[in-house]
């Protein structure tokens, strides 16, 4: 998601072309030490490309520090949160470095929108609406009924939705929380639940849970086949490694950084599938917009409209958004989203406050609409120029290289690149007209990685020699060119420390110069790892047990299928039942062709075996509380038939750990 300024471009392009007529210029941050975690100091082209942001946007323009500071209550100096085991999972008070002028290693432009987002606390937005700020990646929203608090996104963690919570409590009234709503079926937005309300209480006052149509599926199975590759592509993201710091992780541009606590969720009990849905909900009357295959495969907005107040969850934001997220998912669709936008000026274009599920509010019809629009085609913008180029044959990377939004967005702080990318962003849309391939036939059938990385060494004339010429295109300030070649050298000999340390210098100077947040820590966590080595332990699946545990059995039995060892398979023909006693289902897997299918339906009457168990104790296998031996030798657990074809069956299917490599092979 690292996005150089379009102006900054122009300049890095200069010095690109000028190093080899003179000595790049120096200044005095150029030969400090490496810091604790190894980042080495910015270069004087770094430095220089970071000055050259910093003179061609209006980064002395105060009105978003305003709008951020606006209604402030109160403020939580020390804001730390742990879970019951007293695991660190969120401190505002890390981020205290984020003061003042901008230091050479970070993007001034990112700088100056990660000192909004250290802007934290309880807010009033207007009469009877409040957000509570900079308790996790997202915000939540109160909005004062006749009875109790109805709370729009309780956040990533159970912890932080309470600390949050309990915080409003504190300076706005203890008043129950009489509705709560789910903006979109991302975890930053719902995860939170159980810190705000029981299920207990929601069935015995029997609170509305409000959400986009197809919420429970999409909040529970966007991650479920691929959740081990996407959560590992997480950590380069979002940088949780990495050290908070000047030469570290400064946030996400979205917001600072999602809390990794305890996960759960709450099924919805009403659905808003219509465009405009109105209802009144604790004396409050709300207008909703549908709008699946937005930001998120479901979501809503909504507007107030007696306090004329429009809530634009993640639809809009104080950034340009993902078309495709690095952390990898299925790619957003450009021309839909900027519809859905055109919809809500045309539906709540009379809106005099906004806010949304990540920054800080707006305020005044006018600059609501410019947003509005700006947001809107942008997006459009960038879908119809990356065809554009496409239709005059150029591909994918070269369309990125290219493409600059217009002047009259490009300036303008919410169209910037904090998190998607105009970069990155186009080629989403390429790929999700024309695929990976760009039509060259050299690109139709390349050889893997490691593979291609010998080559390229040997063409190079070997490692000693690819390595003189990298360092001499560092010096140069050609970084993207340094990461691209010192690539091939750790991926044929990952154990040359020399091109590690190269390559993990460029990858540092290319951090150092990301607009985006998930781009500067994507680069930084390339350094981390090929300094300090990948992760150890991966996902926790028993933090998420209270999501898992409502997520649609298909959606498990489809990620099963996803982990059979396909050569493992070969030969084997299988059928196993699974009967839930709690729930009165049964599912029917048939092992054949190295594929496994399942079906709802009666038990195969010529099964090898058949599990009988309850939903908790498959929950407690899925989340790894119970081993294969436990599992199979339970009293919770009946079987019928073949123990041994049991075990057999089980042993086909791999157990990812999520700490697999990534920068090196």
């Amino acid at each position: 998601m690292l996005r150089l300024i379009t102006i900054a471009i122009g300049v890095a392009l200069a010095l690109s072309a000028c190093a080899e007529k003179k000595q790049a210029p120096t200044y005095e941050g150029e030969d400090l030490p490496p810091d604790v975690a190894g980042n080495t100091s910015p270069s004087a082209t770094t430095a220089a490309l970071n000055a050259a942001v910093a003179e061609n946007l209006p980064l002395s323009d105060q009105q978003d520090f305003e709008d951020a500071n606006r209604g402030l209550i109160a403020r939580d100096a020390e804001l730390r949160v742990s879970t019951a085991e007293g695991t660190r999972i969120w401190d505002m008070e890390s981020y205290g470095f984020i003061d003042g002028d901008p230091p050479p290693s970070v993007n001034p432009s990112l700088w100056r929108q990660e000192r909004l987002n250290n802007i934290h606390g309880l807010f009033e937005v207007t009469k009877g609406v409040y957000q509570v700020r900079g308790y996790d990646l997202a915000n939540m929203s109160l909005i004062e009924g006749k009875t109790g608090w109805i709370v729009v996104d309780p956040l990533t963690a159970k912890e932080t939705g309470a600390k949050a919570m309990a915080f409003a409590r504190e300076h706005l009234g203890d008043k129950p929380v009489s509705a709560v709503i789910y903006t979109h079926s991302h975890v930053d937005h719902f995860g939170g639940i159980l810190g705000v309300i029981s299920p207990e209480e929601v069935a015995e006052r029997k609170v509305p849970i409000i959400a986009p149509e197809f919420f429970i599926e999409e909040a529970t199975s966007e991650n479920m086949i691929a959740g081990v590759t996407m959560a590992r592509r997480s950590l380069f993201m979002f940088g949780p490694r990495l050290p908070r710091g000047e030469r570290g992780h400064v946030g996400s541009g979205l917001g600072k950084g999602p809390a990794y606590g305890t996960f759960g969720i709450l099924p919805p009990n009403e659905t808003i599938t219509n465009t405009p849905t109105e209802l009144t909900i604790d004396g409050v009357k709300f207008v909703f917009q549908n709008a699946p295959g937005s930001e998120a495969p479901s979501e809503l907005t909504f507007y107030l409209p007696d306090l004329k107040t429009f809530c634009g969850a993640e639809v809009v934001s104080h950034n340009m958004h993902n078309l495709y997220t690095l952390r990898g998912a299925i790619n957003r669709d450009a021309l839909k989203w900027s519809g859905y936008i055109d919809e809500i000026i045309a539906l709540f274009g009379d809106a005099e406050v906004y806010f949304g599920s990540h920054h800080w509010p707006i305020w005044g019809n006018e600059r609501i609409v410019d947003f509005l629009e700006k947001q809107r085609d942008m997006y459009k913008y960038i879908h119809d120029q990356t065809l554009r180029l496409a239709l005059h044959g150029q591909t994918s990377r070269e369309i990125a290289e290219e493409l600059e939004l217009p002047e009259s967005m490009r300036n303008s702080f919410p169209n910037r690149g904090y998190y998607g990318t105009i970069k990155h962003n186009s080629k989403a849309v390429y790929q999700r007209y024309f695929g990976w391939y760009d039509g060259n036939p050299a690109n139709l059938d390349p050889l893997p990685p490691a593979e291609a990385g010998a080559k390229y060494v040997e063409l190079a004339g070997g490692a000693a020699n690819l390595l003189e010429k990298a360092q001499a295109a560092y010096d140069k300030g050609e970084y993207r060119w340094v990461a691209e070649v010192v690539n091939h050298l750790v991926f044929a000999d990952p154990d040359n420390q020399d091109a590690r340390d190269l390559l993990a210098k460029a990858y540092d100077q290319l951090g150092y110069q990301a607009e985006s947040g998930p781009w500067r820590d994507v680069y930084l966590n390339g350094a981390f790892e090929l300094r300090h080595g990948g992760p150890e332990t991966g996902i926790n699946l028993a933090s998420a047990k209270d999501m898992i545990k409502h997520a649609p059995l298909e959606a498990f039995l489809d990620s099963m299928a996803a982990r059979l060892n396909g050569p493992k398979a070969e030969g084997k023909e299988l059928i196993v039942n699974l009967i839930f006693t709690d729930l009165g289902e049964t599912y029917v897997l048939e092992l054949k062709n190295s594929v496994l299918r399942h079906y709802k339906r009666d038990p195969h009457p010529d099964a090898n075996a058949s599990m009988k168990m309850t939903h908790d104790f498959y929950l407690m296998m899925v989340t790894g509380k119970a081993g294969l031996k436990e599992t199979l030798f339970s009293d919770d657990l009946d079987i019928d038939g073949s123990r041994l074809d049991l075990v057999g069956f089980f042993r086909l299917f791999d157990k990812p750990t999520g700490t697999f490599n990534i920068v090196t092979p």
